[in-house]
């Protein structure tokens, strides 16, 4: 069984870290940099409790938000939503928004930013091989 990965390990063609070993406290987790992610902007951000953002927008770039840690509200424009562990918000580039922490516990959330459309479903299975999962898809 391979041990459960705490810092950042890069191989051959790929990178693997914990959120919490990009940085300590609140601010921001510079995840596209420690992983050496090219293809689209990706940061982890702790806020502390009691904490709200700015405002702010994009010009280009749409963003995904996934909420590892606590509970935030998300304002986008003039709706609210509470988010908790798990949670997803994808947000245009022109929509307006702001994030605050709820409860007495720090938030942690992931965030992604790209342009230029999805490239489809492109995954392949190596030659010789003939399923993507052993045993068939999860769930079937």
């Amino acid at each position: 069984m391979a041990n459960e990965v705490t810092d950042v390990v890069e191989g051959d063609g790929y990178a693997v870290a914990n959120v919490d070993a990009l940085a300590d406290g609140p601010g921001f987790r510079k995840v596209r940099r420690a992983l050496g992610v090219t293809a689209f902007g990706v940061n982890a951000i702790e806020l502390p409790a009691n904490y709200e953002t700015g405002r702010h927008f994009h010009e280009q770039q749409e963003e995904l938000y996934f909420v590892h840690r606590g509970r935030i509200e998300i304002t986008l424009g003039d709706d609210s939503f509470e988010l908790g562990p798990g949670g997803l918000a994808r947000v245009d580039p022109s929509t307006i928004r702001k994030i605050k922490t709820l409860g007495d516990e720090p938030a942690v959330y992931l965030v992604t930013g790209g342009k230029g459309g999805y490239v489809g479903r492109d995954g392949l299975v190596p030659e010789g091989e003939t399923a993507r999962f052993a045993g068939g898809p999860p769930g079937a």
